[in-house]
Formats: structure tokens, C-alpha cells, sequence
């Protein structure tokens, strides 16, 4: 479609220090339905639709919740993109999906995007089912270049000449996979446009060598631009002193300004101090071969380059007129490109900017009446303190604690300190701690290794994301018996994050392995405890815990030790109901982790209704080893059984008593009892509250009495 000029006024830069209650006014935007209708915006105008894009985002995210810094982040650049690349034809991947809002509301969900994380609603990530535009489902980071390496070699076997752009953040970067890809994407000479996004955080401050490295690319002041032949261009960039790197590695950016200049020769140096940085072709009276190799004298150990792909900038990410230029340049070469863009986390939104890491995400602000005024104050946004802990705080807790008397102590993230509830561990314990940024594989056998010096590490890691770490658990952990232990936060359903970082998977890929201890508490006591009793064990253990609060019980520190195994007795309950039946019936309710409070409240409402049935909810604790003791007694007894667990029925905890019972049957020749197994069904669970969640599994108490009526009757 041809871009149609309609004006060409100077539209600066919006900040808010407060996020609009009230739908803002949006003209240019209210005519965007889909990507096409950004062709008919002169450049100059969409800087003035960055800034209605960026103020609907603060409304919208104020009304749904959810990601926040990283999508403010990625406005100018989401515009950019849709504005000059043909989706869906051309094929955009995002990397990871959490800073997809802007894309979202370009593509024709802009009405959808309150709904957002709500059941029903819009996903908060890209997922094909949804729209068209979301070329790939990203719930998980370092995948964005593997992807859109595959779409582009399809499209080359298929005869196809649209473009592929995978968009990837510095965070994301860290990831073994994206380098895998990188490496192969040059050996398959693909025609593949990567989008560095360069923020400097991924959820926290970003970490490591490859963080350094593009600090130094970036603080050296110059930039690899394309001219409009596509060529290269050597150009200088002016460094703002607000620059959030600049805290970070300034000295590192000097060294490596003075390193370059010192090897180079001073005829070249003097040339540079008469003109500035020129391009090789305005050196004329220096060597043709001295000067068509200046750029790479300048970026001797840019890793990009030496990689194999054509490297452009860094550029501002926020220069929306910029960012299209080069765009429409670099669609035209041929092979695997990099574009370095740098972007602010949260940009435009001031107190996001100052703290980029508490508005990672943000929760629902409440509802007020018109009336009222049109924004509130950034401090009334904070949610109100609850007594119940969330289990991530009380792992923090806990390793504190255990660090204060064990010096043996080792913690380790890939890049959640935040989210595992460890940024007081940081503080007290830096020696101790180790931020491996997004880097899931190694996190796993790091610990390993550290574990064969004789150091009790943990691994504090989302289910989801341990997911990524199987090989390793398996075959650099337990395979060795080494002794490590994995904190699980996350563990089951998670609420608005929906599928894909639902952790209801690794009970399944952890009881098959030999030598692992697999404990699940019932409340933050128990937690506190069981992590004292799995760290104390000598070998691989795992401590799985949900996400969010619990019910308020009190922690009681004095470290106890629960014996490895064993199931505890809950509660006793007995008929209430009045009937005829004189057939007394017993039925034992095996429940694993936070399921015992339902198991409990399930039993109650059922015994009011069937006379002559006493109900035994045990506390099993560990899904292994299991408590083969209390499971030969229920078999002895013929004893009807039903487990209750947050996570798949196929392969998990009701699964490992399947098959112990009927193991144990076979053996003694003894009859099986009566056995039903509840928990998540063979499917994905869709996002929405936790409370949805459970229902649509049948997993709250409604859900378990309804299940367990049908062994009743």
C-alpha cells in the first residue's frame, strides 16, 4: 500500500508520571485496525501515534494488569516494524511474547486489550490461534531465532520471498539457544533479520558477559549505520548522561575506545581528528585496504560480526522516524542481519523508568468513579499487604536463614532473583548467590558441578522454566547422585500467565528418575520445613511450591526435619448424615501439596450427605519416595482411595500410587481397591484467575465433591 502523506508536524516526546484511569484520547490511533493502516502516516506523525500507542498501553495495562515496563519499552520499534515490514506475509516473531502489547493492539485487539490475562480474554503472550499477526506462540525467551530461522528456510524451499524478522531481547540473548540458532542461521545462509532489542534488564538489572558486551558496543558512541545502497556507514551517536548503562560499564566503554585507538596507526588517528568518524570511502588518501577495514578495526570483538552476521548500530529505539529508515534499508540485503536497537524499559512513564524492575509487571488498579480524578498517584497503584506470605518470600526466608549457620550454602537463579523471592539472599549473601541470567541448562549443571566441591547449591527455578533443564537434572544431577536441591516455585496453575508457564509437568519428568526426592508442602510451615528436610538430605532433591500466597500459617523456624517418605494423617471425618445403609464405608483421600485444604473442606461437605463413611485425608508430603507403609495398610484394608493433586493426572503423584497398588496387588494376590485419581485433565488450561482455573479443572471443592460423589454412589 502507498503511504499517503497527511501531515508533517514535529510531534515531541510524551511522558506520565501517572497511569489515565480513563480511556485517553487516541485520533490517530482510533484509525488503526490493522498494520496496513499505518502505510498512510507520514513518518513524521508517528511519533505522535508512539505517544497515543504508549498512553492507550498505560490505560489499558492500568485496567487488565500485566507486563508493563517491557511493552512501554517497545512502542517506537512495534510501529517501525508493522510500518515497513507486510504482516502477516512478512513473518514478525517476538522474543519473549511479554513485550508483545503494542504488536497486539496494531493488529486489531486494541478494543480486546483490557481483557488481556483475564479468562476469556486476550492471552498475555503471542499465540497463533489468536490472530494471524502472532506468527508464533513465545511464553518461554531464547526462542524467537530458532523460529524464524525454520519459517525462513520453509520459505525458501517453498519459493516465498517474504521477509522474516525475529525481535529478541538482551535478556532473551543470554539463552544457548539463541546463539545455536545465530551459528546455524549463517551456516544455512538464510535470509533472516534478528531485532536486538537492547534494554540492559531482562525482569532484573541484565548480568553477565554478553550484558558487557553490548554495554561497551554501545557507550563507545558510534554506530555501524546503512546508506541507501544498504551499505555500511561508520557514524558517531551522541551519549546521554541520563544513559542507565552509563552506571554500569563506562569504564568499559573507555577502555575499549582506547584500545582500538591505540592500535591503530597515527596517520588513521589524525585523519579521525581532523574529520570526525567518516565512512571508508571519504579516507581517500589512506589505503583502500586500511579503509575499508576501519568499521571492523572499530568493533575488533563484536560478537555478531564474528559470528558471521552483517551488523548494524546500536540506534536509538525510541527514534521512531530512524528506526523506519533503517528498516526499509536492511529489508533489501540479503543473508542474516543484525539491527542493534537500544530502548528504554518503561520509557514514558517516569516512575517506570526510575524503577524498571518493579514495573515489570503491574496488577489491576481499582475502578473509580468518573467523577473522580483522571489519574491517581503512582503510590496508590501498590496492591494492599495481605497477612498470608507468598511462598516465593518464605524460600527467601528460609535461605537466609539456613545461610546464616551454613556457610555451605550455594543459591542459584537464571535471571527470577525477584520472582524466587532471593534479592535479601543477594544483598546478604552476594558470595553465595549466582544470577545466571536466562540460561536454564546451565543454572542446572553449574549446581551440579559446584556440588562435587563439597558446596550444598539450590537451584531456585520456575517449574516452567526447569522444563528446559531436564537433560541436565537427569544426567549431570541424579544420574552422579549429586547433592543438589531444586526450589520449584510456580508449581501448578499460575493464574493470568495461563499455559505457558503453567508448572504442571514436572512430578511426571522427575518421579521416573532414579535417586530424586520429590517433596510438596501443604502450607508456607510446611514449606519453610520441607526445603530444611530436602536441603539436609544428601543427593538430588526438589521442593515444589505454588505461586502466590498462602493461607497464613504460621512458620515455626526451629529447622524440624520431616522423615523422607512419610505421609501424615490430617484429619479424621465422619458421617454426619442420617441413613439406612448399615454397609460402612471408608474412603482414604491422598492429598498432595496445597489440594489438603480442599481435600479437607471436600471431605466435610461429602460426609454430610453419605451415612456410614468415614473419610482419612492424608498429607502425603512426597510424591517420592512414596509412604509404601500407609499405601500397603489401604490395600490390606481394601480401603477406597482417591488422590488429589495440582497437576496432570498423566504420569503424576495419583499415577505413582496407580502403579505402587497395583504392583502390590499383583504380588500378595491381594484385590484392588476402589481408586480415582483427580487432577488436571490431558489438556492446556487456559489463563484466568486461579480460582477459574481450578473450576474448570474441577479441582476446586465443588470440582473434588462432584468427582468423588461418583465412587460414592
Amino acid at each position: 500500500m502507498s503511504k499517503t502523506k497527511i501531515a508533517n508536524q514535529k510531534y515531541p516526546l510524551k511522558t506520565f508520571d501517572t497511569i489515565p484511569m480513563l480511556k485517553p484520547h487516541t485520533p490517530l490511533l482510533d484509525g488503526v485496525g490493522s498494520p496496513d493502516d499505518l502505510k498512510k502516516f507520514s513518518t513524521a506523525q508517528l511519533q505522535q501515534l508512539a505517544d497515543e500507542l504508549r498512553e492507550f498501553l498505560l490505560y489499558a495495562t492500568g485496567v487488565s494488569g500485566g507486563h508493563f515496563g517491557s511493552n512501554l519499552g517497545v512502542v517506537e520499534l512495534t510501529i517501525a516494524l508493522h510500518y515497513v515490514f507486510n504482516s502477516p506475509k512478512d513473518q514478525i516473531v517476538w522474543d519473549v511474547g511479554h513485550q508483545a502489547y503494542p504488536h497486539k493492539i496494531l493488529t486489531g485487539r486494541r478494543d480486546k486489550l483490557t481483557t488481556i490475562r483475564s479468562q476469556h480474554g486476550l492471552t498475555a503472550f503471542p499465540e497463533r490461534h489468536e490472530s494471524e499477526y502472532d506468527t508464533f506462540g513465545v511464553g518461554h525467551s531464547s526462542t524467537a531465532i530458532s523460529a524464524g530461522l525454520g519459517m525462513s528456510l520453509a520459505m525458501r524451499y517453498l519459493g516465498k520471498r517474504d521477509k522474516v524478522v525475529s525481535i529478541v531481547g538482551d535478556g532473551a540473548m543470554t539463552g544457548g539457544m539463541a546463539f545455536e540458532a545465530m551459528n546455524d542461521a549463517v551456516q544455512q545462509n538464510a535470509d533472516l533479520i534478528v531485532v536486538l532489542n537492547d534494554n540492559d534488564m531482562s525482569i532484573s538489572q541484565a548480568t553477565g558477559g554478553f550484558s558487557k558486551h553490548l554495554a561497551t558496543l554501545w557507550q563507545r558512541g558510534l554506530a555501524v549505520d546503512i546508506d541507501k545502497n544498504g551499505d555500511a556507514i561508520f557514524t558517531k551517536r551522541v551519549i546521554s548522561s541520563e544513559d542507565r548503562r552509563i552506571r554500569h560499564y563506562l569504564h568499559m566503554a573507555n577502555e575499549a575506545l582506547d584500545d582500538w585507538t591505540s592500535r591503530l596507526p597515527n596517520k588513521i588517528v589524525e585523519k579521525l581528528a581532523e574529520k570526525g568518524i567518516p565512512k571508508p570511502s571519504q579516507l581517500e588518501t589512506l589505503p583502500e585496504k586500511i579503509a575499508n577495514k576501519l568499521i571492523d578495526e572499530v568493533f575488533p570483538e563484536n560478537l555478531f560480526k564474528a559470528i558471521g552476521f552483517q551488523y548494524f548500530g546500536p540506534f536509538d529505539g525510541h527514534d521512531v522516524a530512524k528506526l523506519t529508515q533503517v528498516f526499509e534499508r536492511v529489508k533489501q540485503l540479503k543473508g542474516a542481519v543484525l539491527v542493534h536497537v537500544h530502548t528504554v524499559k518503561g520509557k514514558g512513564f517516569l516512575p517506570a523508568e526510575c524503577d524498571p524492575i518493579t514495573y515489570h509487571a503491574i496488577t489491576k488498579l481499582k475502578k473509580i468513579n468518573p467523577a473522580q480524578e483522571k489519574s491517581v498517584p503512582v503510590d496508590s497503584q501498590k496492591p494492599a499487604p495481605t497477612p498470608a506470605k507468598k511462598y516465593s518470600q518464605v524460600f527467601g526466608e528460609f535461605i537466609c536463614d539456613k545461610a546464616a549457620t551454613d556457610k555451605q550454602l550455594m543459591a542459584i537463579t537464571p535471571a527470577m532473583a525477584e520472582g524466587s523471592g532471593m534479592t535479601e539472599f543477594a544483598k546478604r549473601f552476594a558470595s553465595q548467590f549466582f544470577d545466571v541470567a536466562i540460561a536454564e541448562q546451565h543454572a542446572v549443571t553449574l549446581a551440579g558441578g559446584m556440588a562435587t566441591q563439597g558446596v550444598k547449591p539450590i537451584v531456585a527455578i520456575y517449574s516452567t522454566f526447569l522444563q528446559r533443564g531436564y537433560d541436565q537434572l537427569i544426567h549431570d544431577v541424579a544420574l552422579q547422585n549429586l547433592n543438589v536441591m531444586f526450589a520449584i516455585d510456580r508449581a501448578g496453575l499460575v493464574g493470568e500467565d495461563g499455559a505457558t508457564h503453567a508448572g504442571v509437568f514436572d512430578i511426571a519428568f522427575m518421579r521416573t528418575v532414579p535417586n530424586m526426592v520429590i517433596a510438596c508442602p501443604k502450607d508456607e510451615n510446611e514449606c519453610y520445613n520441607l526445603l530444611n528436610t530436602c536441603y539436609e538430605h544428601i543427593g538430588p532433591s526438589a521442593v515444589r511450591y505454588p505461586r502466590g500466597n498462602g493461607i497464613g500459617a504460621e512458620i515455626d523456624k526451629n529447622q524440624a526435619m520431616y522423615p523422607i517418605g512419610k505421609a501424615a494423617l490430617e484429619q479424621t471425618i465422619e458421617a454426619t448424615a442420617v441413613g439406612t445403609s448399615n454397609v460402612a464405608k471408608k474412603v482414604a483421600v491422598l492429598a498432595f501439596g496445597t489440594m489438603v485444604k480442599t481435600a479437607v473442606t471436600a471431605c466435610q461437605n461429602l460426609a454430610e450427605t453419605y451415612p456410614m463413611t468415614t473419610f482419612f485425608v492424608y498429607n502425603m508430603r512426597f510424591v517420592k519416595p512414596l509412604d509404601s507403609e500407609l499405601l500397603d495398610t489401604l490395600l490390606a484394608q481394601n480401603c477406597s482411595i482417591v488422590t488429589l493433586e495440582e497437576h496432570q493426572v498423566m504420569g503424576g503423584a495419583g499415577s505413582a500410587v496407580n502403579e505402587y497398588l497395583v504392583a502390590q496387588a499383583a504380588k500378595t494376590s491381594q484385590a484392588l481397591p476402589t481408586l480415582l485419581n483427580i487432577g488436571i485433565p490431558d489438556k492446556y488450561i487456559a489463563h484466568g484467575s486461579p480460582e477459574q482455573q481450578l473450576a474448570d479443572c474441577e479441582l476446586d471443592v465443588a470440582g473434588v465433591v462432584k468427582q468423588m460423589q461418583t465412587i460414592l454412589s
